[in-house]
C-alpha cells in the first residue's frame, strides 16, 4: 500500500534545526522556497503543499484558493498581520505561530536600545576613535536606576522586559486593558489604566502590543507631545504603531531625548527617511526577534506544528485561529 507523502513548503532562509527534524520523518516531503521570490512561483509551490511556513511572504486569501491541498500554516515568529486569518479559517486551516520562542530575544534586544541610548555607546566610541577623548564630559551619560519605565502591552515580551527592568531597580508602570491590574500587580509592575496620563511620568516608552485597527498611529503628534523632552521611545512591536514624521519632529525639535527603532512602515523603509539623519536614534532592520538561538528554537518549532496538525493532533496552544479546528480536515 502507497502512502501519500506530505508536503510542506518551508523558506530557503529557516534555520537547520527545522530542516534537520523533517528529515527525520520518512512520510514528508520538503520543498524549500524563497521568501523573496515572485508571488507567481510561491503560489506554483503552494499548489501541491499540504503545510507551509512563513517569514517575511505573505499569505492573502488568492494565494490560499490556489492551495487546495493546504491543511496548515505557519509563522516563523508571532506576528501575522500579512497573513489572511479569516480566508483560513473559512477553510478550516489552522494558523499558527511559535509562542515564546523569540520573546526573550525581543526582551533583551529592547534591554539594549534602552542602554545604547542612555549610555551613549555609539557616540562614545566614536569620541575614543575619533581622538576627541577632551570633549566626554559634554554630553554625560544618564542611568536607568529609578527610572520610570511605561510598557505597552503585557504579553510574552512586555513580561520579560518587567523583569528585567526590575531587576535594574526600575519603576516599571504598564498598559494593557487586556490584562486584569492584578495580574500587572502581581509581577511587581503599577497598572495603568489612562495611557495619556502615563505618558508625562514615563522616562522609557517601550511598545510590545500587536499592529490592529486600535493601535495603528497610536504614537502620532499629539500622543508624542505628552512625554517629556528627557524620555526615550523604543518600538520592536510593529512599523505603523508610531507616526514616524511626527516622531521625526519631536526628536529634531529636541521634545524627546531619543528613539530605538527596530520597525518601520514601510519596510524596508526608504533610505532617505529623516530618522536615519538623527544622533539620538538608534535603528534596526526588524531584527530584534532575530538570534542565532531564537532562529533555531523558532524553525523546531513551526516545523513540529504543521506536522502535528498533519498528524491529526494540533498543538493547540500556537493555534491563532482556533475557531478553525472545528471544521479542520486531518
Amino acid at each position: 500500500m502507497t502512502t501519500t507523502r506530505k508536503r510542506l513548503l518551508l523558506p530557503d532562509t529557516m534555520a537547520r534545526t527545522g530542516w534537520d527534524f523533517v528529515k527525520t520523518r520518512e512520510d514528508v516531503e520538503a520543498i524549500s522556497f524563497s521568501p523573496a521570490g515572485p508571488t507567481p512561483e510561491f503560489r506554483a509551490l503552494l499548489r501541491d503543499a499540504d503545510g507551509v511556513a512563513l517569514t517575511s511572504t505573505p499569505l492573502r486569501a488568492a494565494d490560499i484558493e490556489a492551495a487546495p491541498r493546504l491543511r496548515a500554516v505557519g509563522r516563523i515568529g508571532v506576528g501575522y498581520d500579512a497573513v489572511d486569518v479569516e480566508a483560513l479559517t473559512r477553510r478550516g486551516i489552522p494558523l499558527m505561530t511559535c509562542g515564546t520562542d523569540n520573546s526573550p530575544t525581543v526582551a533583551e534586544y529592547t534591554m539594549f536600545m534602552m542602554l545604547a541610548l542612555c549610555k551613549r555607546g555609539a557616540a562614545l566610541d566614536a569620541l575614543v576613535r575619533q581622538g576627541r577623548w577632551s570633549e566626554r564630559y559634554a554630553n554625560l551619560s544618564t542611568e536607568l536606576l529609578g527610572r520610570t519605565l511605561l510598557i505597552l502591552g503585557f504579553g510574552r515580551i512586555g513580561t520579560r522586559v518587567a523583569k528585567r527592568c526590575l531587576a535594574m531597580e526600575m519603576n516599571v508602570e504598564v498598559y494593557d486593558p487586556y490584562v486584569p491590574a492584578e495580574t500587572i500587580r502581581s509581577a511587581g509592575c503599577e497598572s495603568v489604566a489612562d495611557l495619556d496620563a502615563a505618558l508625562p511620568r514615563a522616562d522609557f516608552v517601550t511598545i510590545h502590543c500587536p499592529k490592529t485597527a486600535e493601535t495603528a498611529g497610536m504614537f502620532d503628534e499629539s500622543r508624542l507631545a505628552r512625554m517629556k523632552p528627557t524620555a526615550r521611545l523604543i518600538n520592536t512591536a510593529r512599523g505603523g504603531i508610531v507616526d514616524e514624521a511626527a516622531l521625526y519632529a519631536a526628536l529634531a525639535a529636541g521634545n524627546l531625548a531619543g528613539a530605538g527603532i527596530d520597525v518601520f512602515s514601510p519596510e524596508p523603509p526608504l533610505t532617505d527617511n529623516p530618522l536615519f539623519t538623527l544622533q539620538n536614534v538608534i535603528v534596526a532592520p526588524h531584527m530584534a526577534g532575530n538570534s542565532r538561538d531564537s532562529l533555531d528554537r523558532a524553525a523546531l518549532t513551526v516545523t513540529r506544528n504543521l506536522l502535528s496538525v498533519l498528524d491529526g493532533a494540533p498543538r493547540r496552544e500556537y493555534v491563532v485561529n482556533p475557531e478553525a479546528l472545528a471544521t479542520h480536515k486531518p
